[in-house]
């Protein structure tokens, strides 16, 4: 449902198509250490969290997820944990590794948190996410080629199960950085 500019998850039982955008679209998940940290927070949300991924993709400057929740936790709950979480890991990441962009990246979250009173000195998430509610399971399936095709699009890879940091290998039983992804059977033929 869509609010002012901002999306909100309404339904608990529903499942979603998410997107998390980084600040000012910065490039930080070009490095490896901070996509690990996505996929290990991803697979602890999934263990301890009731978190169900159905699909993921992880992109230089956003994340995309088709994703639901085991009552009795609530997915807006979790996906606030989560954002909270990987940003203040991966700032400390930044500050400790010897990130070649460091300087620029923690002074373009700095600029950031500034006009955003709840946010004391960085802001990595931008705030909000996009949500969309996948009320059948052709648009889910049209939602998770969306994600799957988004490396391909952007000229990063040739086969979609390339993306090391997809879901698309799970769904053609190839090796995976996160193993817990429930594939969905496509409901007509054609879609998958």
């Amino acid at each position: 449902m869509k609010t002012g500019f901002k999306y909100t998850i309404q339904k608990k039982d529903a499942t979603y198509f998410l997107t998390m955008t980084v600040v000012d679209w910065v490039d930080v998940f070009t490095r490896e250490i901070y996509c690990k940290t996505i996929i290990n927070t991803l697979d602890y949300c999934i263990k301890y969290k009731g978190l169900n991924v159905y699909a993921f993709c992880i992109m230089s400057n956003h994340i995309h997820l088709v994703v639901n929740c085991n009552s009795p936790f609530e997915l807006s709950d979790v996906i606030r944990d989560f954002k909270k979480f990987t940003a203040r890991e991966i700032l400390h990441q930044i500050h400790e590794s010897k990130e070649s962009r460091r300087d620029w990246i923690l002074d373009r979250f700095r600029k950031a948190a500034e006009v955003h009173s709840k946010t004391k000195n960085f802001k990595f998430w931008q705030d909000g996410n996009r949500v969309i509610e996948l009320y059948s399971a052709v648009f889910t399936w049209i939602r998770i080629n969306y994600i799957h095709k988004n490396p391909v699009k952007a000229g990063l890879v040739r086969n979609m199960a390339d993306w090391k940091y997809s879901s698309a290998s799970n769904y053609v039983r190839e090796e995976s950085v996160l193993d817990k992804v429930i594939c969905l059977a496509p409901p007509v033929k054609g879609l998958d």
